[in-house]
């Protein structure tokens, strides 16, 4: 173990990447069931889904683990199953199996980005302002999902946002663990978010929004599975709609995974170095998820409260990866953590995340204009990509217009007009 963790070297022990383990499994394990059900409105079956996402998980932790030694948790994204979903299934009109054999060949062309130097290029060429963006952004992003996932944000007819009700019962039990998860995290108590999610689950049934007589035990339907695991069909791959679904796929993956490893190896554990090992376990994962049936995975934001919890070494990832594994016997109980119990822990990590915007050069407008617009509509667009887009597409823009167009780098100028593509391909072909 410590040959392959190297944990010495890094300063931790196995309690601690434990610890973080099962903190970055409490906070992202949701997905599993969430996935399941958004992938479910393209027809797959929602107990075959649930295996497919765990298989998945189990994959993109175990092949992060060992390739790059970090504490990812390389899981199906949450802003890419839904264009699976509603833009590539039910916009596009791909049946699952295709847009399965699409989510393939995208892990292929990521691959191929990620083994090259192209990863590199488009990592240097992309100006620091807007790398800190990104993280910035992502951060903002986290926070919003945790306040909705609290009830303190709710949706407004008038206003499309509003303060939720704050007597309602969920709101009230999302405060009180907001008080004791800001609470431990602030004494530094060793293992304080996982602390955290058990005690808001006890708040949270005390409060009566869990109910435990409702839980009833069982597995998924494995046999379910089999319509599945290698069943991609490439008959379509002839066709225009099939090419523009799997380049948005490849589009969304290579830069989306790109912001979100800047954010957590750059950024949280302060080890750049291994930012493309990471990129390419990552890539080789979602070969994988076309071939055991779920959407495309990528290095999951909860993943960022393992390393807040002191995650260093892939045996965080490894261990995770071992638990997604186990909860296929456990997923009655898995579901019943309520949103009030994981919402604070995101919108602390929010918290760490956007100290990142001291580094961004607010005194040229050129720089931080198209920086603001990242860290704006990354939450307002409920997008990783489309707000990493829109800041792309103008930073080349603001600079030409400054009169310093020499700042930008032609990989730079070539990755605006790319997103410019992607976005005019998407509308043509909703």
């Amino acid at each position: 173990m410590e040959k392959i963790f190297k944990l010495k070297k890094n300063n931790t022990n196995f309690k601690t990447e434990l610890t973080a383990a099962l903190t970055s499994f409490f906070a992202s394990v949701y997905i599993v069931v969430v996935n399941a059900s958004i992938l479910s409105d393209t027809g797959m079956p929602m107990d075959a889904q649930i295996i497919a996402t765990v298989l998945a998980s189990l994959v993109g932790c175990l092949l992060v683990a060992f390739i790059s030694n970090t504490p990812l948790i390389i899981m199906p994204g949450m802003g890419v199953n839904a264009l699976f979903t509603y833009t590539i299934v039910r916009a596009m009109g791909l049946n699952y199996h295709e847009a399965l054999a699409s989510v393939v060949i995208a892990g292929f062309l990521f691959s191929v980005v990620a083994l090259t130097q192209l990863s590199e290029i488009l990592s240097t060429s992309i100006p620091n302002s807007l790398k800190e963006a990104i993280t910035v952004g992502i951060g903002l992003f986290i926070t919003f999902i945790g306040l909705q996932k609290g009830g303190l944000i709710v949706s407004s007819a008038t206003t499309l946002v509003q303060l939720g009700k704050l007597t309602d019962p969920h709101v009230l039990a999302f405060l009180i663990t907001m008080i004791i998860t800001l609470c431990l995290f602030l004494k530094d108590i060793p293992g304080a978010f996982l602390i955290s999610i058990f005690l808001g689950t006890i708040t949270s049934i005390a409060f009566g929004i869990v109910d435990l007589g409702a839980i009833k035990f069982g597995l998924p339907n494995f046999s379910a599975y089999n319509d599945l695991f290698f069943t991609m069909n490439f008959g379509k791959i002839g066709t225009i709609p099939f090419w523009v679904a799997t380049f948005s796929l490849t589009l969304v993956l290579v830069f989306e995974n790109i912001g979100l490893l800047h954010g957590q190896v750059g950024g949280m554990l302060k080890q750049p170095e291994k930012i493309n090992k990471a990129l390419r376990a990552t890539a080789f994962s979602t070969v994988f998820c076309g071939l055991l049936g779920t959407s495309p995975s990528v290095s999951t934001v909860e993943g960022a409260a393992g390393i807040a919890a002191g995650g260093k070494t892939g045996l965080t990832s490894f261990l995770t990866g071992l638990l997604f594994l186990v909860s296929l016997f456990f997923i009655p109980i898995i579901t019943i953590i309520p949103n009030a119990a994981i919402s604070p822990i995101l919108i602390i990590i929010g918290g760490l995340m956007i100290k990142n915007i001291i580094n961004i050069d607010f005194e040229d407008f050129s720089e931080s204009f198209p920086a603001f617009l990242i860290i704006a509509l990354i939450p307002l667009t409920y997008s990783i990509v489309d707000g990493i887009a829109f800041g792309f597409i103008v930073y080349p823009l603001a600079k030409i217009f400054a009169k310093k167009h020499k700042e930008v780098s032609l990989t730079m100028y070539l990755v605006s007009l790319i997103f410019l593509i992607y976005f005019v391909l998407r509308g043509l072909s909703l």
